[in-house]
């Protein structure tokens, strides 16, 4: 019977896993309070690619437009410049579009509404390249001290969330085994 609580506590923790590893991405809203709509005024033409300058976007993050009698297109850079695209990458007029960003590089956004885009209702996003992990430090001198030490205390650095996160589980399941 104990073995039983073990393995299904062992399921859980594992099953578990997937919610921290989708803690990594974030969802911004598209304009802040403004939503995406045509700006106001001539001087905020560029109002959402100053927005989006001000982001840092990574893989995975999302965005969330919300708007009314609008709608939301991804298209080509030369689609971007002349505010047209007969044929967008994606398009979505339900008033609450989220669009994923799943890979590095730019991202344009025009709205769909004639006369919308050139009004200045247009965004390029970039998504920033995932972080390279860094390489490791070059093991300590061998003659700076005895037995090799030369005073420092060595800690492990865990840069992958997978690893860490499979670290923490093995030491939550070592901690509750003792329980139960």
């Amino acid at each position: 019977m104990m073995g039983s609580y073990k393995i299904l506590l062992c399921l859980i923790l594992l099953s578990s896993t997937h919610f921290f590893l989708v803690v990594d991405s974030f969802e911004f809203e598209v304009g802040d309070d403004k939503g995406w709509a045509v700006p106001s005024s001539k001087d905020d033409n560029d109002f959402y690619d100053q927005w989006a300058s001000k982001q840092r976007f990574q893989v995975d993050d999302t965005v969330h437009f919300k708007y009314k009698e609008d709608s939301v297109l991804v298209v080509s850079d030369e689609e971007y410049k002349t505010c047209h695209s007969s044929h967008p990458i994606f398009f979505s007029n339900n008033g609450d579009t989220i669009f994923m960003l799943d890979h590095p590089g730019l991202f344009y956004f025009i709205s769909g509404v004639s006369g919308h885009c050139e009004k200045g209702q247009k965004m390029i996003i970039k998504v920033l390249e995932p972080p390279k992990t860094p390489p490791l430090p070059p093991p300590a001198n061998q003659t700076s001290g005895p037995s090799g030490h030369n005073g420092a205390i060595k800690l492990m650095a865990v840069h992958h969330p997978i690893t860490a996160l499979l670290f923490m589980s093995a030491a939550i399941v070592a901690f509750l085994f003792r329980f139960f």
